[in-house]
């Protein structure tokens, strides 16, 4: 943070509900900072994405990407559009490039089962649903986007795993279930491969466990990709931190979503060592863009991430409890039936969840 206590966000609302989960969300903050008095915000709204590429052929403009890299962080709301595609036929996606070009090589996806709110397991246990994906987030079998070797009848997208990018996102793992543990949690990170069949994962295996070796105080195992995705929904309960490649985290964390009620509820956090940028995990959602019927909780929640982070990170107090008091007042919300999103067939819409949230934060 610069000049004091304000709060400099880079917006990048994007397409479809990223605009409208967005705007609620800076009113949520905006409102947040007058009523904590804790932080000021001074808000940067920037251009980026498939629609912004459908009218100037650009998806991610250089003076987009370097303002972004001025803020104290970014915020993310959604982009892509299945009707604006590239050459090769995939969808314009600027937030993988930005992933690359900041190098936020670690996607965490916390995975909590909100009070009060939807549940798709019958098990009363499903109620304290509490872990997070650690993703690598720069290379796996996300290396060649953009680049893949298509010829003739055969195309070829390559796994790509290093030692550094195992490494680093092994330790932040390692770092977030100590965390976590100091809460009272029992500290566990679970690696999450297929090393009894590709290589590739096979050696992030290998540095796990070189890496794990190391945090003798946190417990660690390993699992292949299939039986976490049987286990993570057998007993979600069980688990509290897991690590994994970039393809395989993208897929679990969507799975971990619909335990917790769905995407609506769904925040995450890309962190880098210079850079960090939070967005809900949804898409953009074409279909009900302009209706306000999006949930922008997974929006707001990525927010509590936002100010969470900065406040580990640069060792500011005041942003800690602005991120409790966010965190308090969904979680009041929704535990007391005062939020009903219609994504869960309720009647709030995207202003009115945003709403309540800001009344909830002014009787606080």
């Amino acid at each position: 943070m610069r000049n004091g206590d304000e709060l400099h966000i880079a917006a990048l609302p994007g397409d479809g509900i990223g605009v409208e989960v967005m705007n609620a969300c800076l009113a949520v903050l905006d409102a947040l900072a007058r009523r904590s008095g804790l932080f000021s915000l001074r808000v940067e709204r920037l251009a980026a994405g498939a629609g912004h590429f459908r009218d100037t052929g650009c998806a991610l403009p250089d003076e987009t990407v370097e303002a972004a890299k001025k803020a104290d962080a970014i915020l993310f709301g959604a982009m892509g559009l299945p009707d604006v595609r590239t050459e090769d036929g995939t969808e314009i996606q600027p937030q993988l490039d930005l992933r690359v070009m900041l190098d936020l090589y670690a996607g965490v996806r916390p995975i909590r089962a909100m009070p009060g709110g939807p549940t798709t397991l019958a098990d009363p246990r499903a109620r304290g649903i509490d872990l997070v994906i650690v993703r690598e987030q720069t290379e796996g079998l996300f290396s060649d986007v953009g680049r893949a070797r298509v010829e003739n009848d055969t195309a070829v997208d390559r796994m790509v795993i290093t030692r550094r990018g195992a490494e680093r996102v092994t330790d932040f793992a390692f770092a977030l279930a100590k965390d976590r543990k100091r809460d009272g949690r029992r500290g566990h990170v679970t690696c999450v491969d297929k090393a009894n069949v590709l290589a590739s994962t096979a050696f992030f295996r290998k540095i796990f466990l070189e890496r794990a070796a190391r945090h003798q105080d946190i417990e660690s195992a390993c699992m292949y990709v299939d039986a976490a995705s049987l286990n993570l929904v057998r007993a979600p309960w069980e688990f509290d931190v897991l690590v994994t490649e970039n393809m395989f985290g993208d897929i679990l964390s969507d799975l971990c979503a619909g335990l917790v009620g769905g995407m609506g509820l769904a925040p995450s956090g890309d962190i880098g060592d210079e850079y960090c940028l939070f967005q809900p995990c949804h898409g953009s959602a074409p279909d009900i863009a302009g209706r306000d019927l999006a949930n922008p909780t997974a929006m707001l929640l990525s927010a509590v991430l936002m100010l969470d982070w900065l406040a580990k990170r640069r060792g500011l107090d005041p942003l800690r409890d602005a991120a409790a008091l966010l965190d308090g007042a969904i979680c009041e919300g929704y535990a007391a039936g005062h939020i009903r999103p219609a994504e869960f067939g309720g009647p709030d819409g995207t202003r009115a969840v945003a709403n309540k949230v800001i009344e909830l934060i002014r009787n606080a």
